[in-house]
């Protein structure tokens, strides 16, 4: 899976004019299967999201994840959005192509399980809906962005 991390102090998904998704200071993740992703792959990555230390300290060096961002035990949001076209691929002229990315129904089952493993074990979870025009309104931290890849 790619993902695209982005530490935020809010951030919000607006599909049709609705808020269907907002956080507080937390995580962006905009994340993308490719073909060869499995559920075990979505888990690795969600593993490395809850303890990447991006978070600043009280000495303000990143050391903190998002499972602890204040130092008092205080989780900070996740808002979980697809997006396929982190697999783009632009080599082959001006328009991208996105055959890299996981076919809908692979990459839907895959968010889902994403989503939900998230929610099963960080108290603060949010998500934009698959294959939905959202708008994402960010206001990124630092700013700190942090590209993953698991596979």
């Amino acid at each position: 899976m790619i993902s695209l991390i982005q530490r935020v102090s809010e951030a919000r998904v607006v599909v049709a004019g609705r808020t269907v998704g907002a956080i507080e200071a937390g995580l962006l993740v905009l994340a993308c299967a490719e073909p060869q992703d499995t559920e075990a792959v979505a888990d690795r990555l969600l593993a490395k999201i809850l303890k990447l230390r991006i978070f600043s300290d009280e000495a303000g060096k990143m050391n903190r994840s998002v499972q602890d961002l204040d130092g008092q035990g205080r989780a900070g949001g996740l808002l979980i959005v697809s997006q396929f076209t982190l697999a783009a691929d632009c080599s082959g002229g001006n328009r991208p192509s996105f055959t890299a990315a996981a076919p809908p129904e692979q990459g839907r089952r895959l968010y889902e399980h994403l989503v939900q493993r998230a929610q099963a074990l960080h108290p603060q979870v949010a998500a934009g809906i698959f294959a939905a025009d959202m708008k994402v309104h960010l206001v990124n931290d630092g700013p700190v962005t942090i590209p993953l890849r698991m596979g």
